[in-house]
């Protein structure tokens, strides 16, 4: 699996925290789409990045990080065929993957920044599976224009 990986300054912490877990694991490939420094920077020049690297198929699946994931989240989600998911904890990362397909995951840094279940958060988004049946139905209803 291929992942882009992006965040603005105030994420850039977590993301190099994030790329070196995943630079561990045998299965993953991380592409990095910066920041590469806590310069200040502006946030859509990097979520827009990663997006567009799963948008046209060149990723799998993103992870971007901000201050609260709120920016990002709305970055990416200008993008067709994207469906990021701004997660806080277990059960919203399940469900991001179980009932929508999320294709980004989104973290603010101000939360996960010194959590130490940040990785085993990113695991189980990554390894979780789509459910499908209805809940592709409601999917597929992203994809329609003006939606």
């Amino acid at each position: 699996m291929k992942v882009a990986l992006a965040s603005d300054h105030a994420g850039y912490k977590l993301k190099e925290r994030i790329k070196a877990y995943l630079g561990k694991c045998n299965t993953i490939f991380v592409e990095d789409y910066g920041t590469f420094s806590t310069d200040s920077v502006d946030y859509p020049d990097y979520g827009s990045k990663a997006a567009i690297a799963v948008q046209e198929g060149s990723a799998d699946r993103a992870i971007l990080v901000c201050k609260t994931g709120i920016g990002m989240s709305i970055i990416a989600n200008k993008f067709r065929t994207i469906r990021a998911a701004l997660c806080h904890d277990k059960e919203t990362i399940l469900m991001s993957r179980k009932h929508n397909n999320a294709n980004v995951l989104v973290l603010g840094a101000y939360l996960f920044e010194d959590s130490p279940e940040v990785n085993e958060l990113i695991t189980l988004w990554l390894k979780t599976e789509f459910e499908g049946g209805r809940h592709q139905r409601r999917v597929d209803k992203l994809n329609i224009p003006g939606a």
